[in-house]
């Protein structure tokens, strides 16, 4: 890597972004995709997503961006088809937005943490639910 590139602000020596710059970038990626989704997005596969959270890798090569609709798994094939269809014009967007030298790519994910957290609720219901043995029960009523 040449010196110049190492040198740049919010770099250290190994030509890396510093964690908190990455963490402000994948912020405002964040906001402003929720933004255009909202405002500027006109497909109807995209209507309801939520933008849970935004990573970008050190390097600032690839944007993971999470995404989920409350209607759950039934739709995440035709938003993750809807989101890619409107990357580009998503990423012009961004890259006229955000100052960055190069912009990252952006890669769509589902996320089913909600999901997930909504299953493992379902069984501590049924675990709170269900009756705890008797000390009777464990000793054994002697009728055997």
């Amino acid at each position: 890597m040449s010196n110049f590139l190492r040198h740049l602000p919010g770099r250290g020596l190994s030509g890396m972004a510093k964690p908190i710059r990455v963490q402000r970038i994948a912020d405002r990626i964040r906001e402003k995709l929720l933004e255009l989704i909202v405002f500027q997005v006109s497909d109807p596969r995209l209507v309801g997503v939520t933008i849970t959270d935004v990573t970008v890798d050190r390097e600032l090569a690839y944007a993971n961006i999470y995404v989920f609709a409350a209607e759950g798994s039934e739709r995440r094939q035709d938003v993750l088809e809807g989101l890619r269809h409107a990357e580009g014009f998503l990423r012009h967007e961004l890259i006229h937005t955000i100052d960055l030298r190069s912009f990252p790519q952006l890669r769509f994910k589902w996320d089913a943490t909600s999901e997930r957290a909504e299953r493992i609720e379902e069984l501590f219901t049924v675990l709170r639910n269900e009756k705890p043995p008797t000390k009777a029960d464990e000793a054994g009523t002697g009728d055997e």
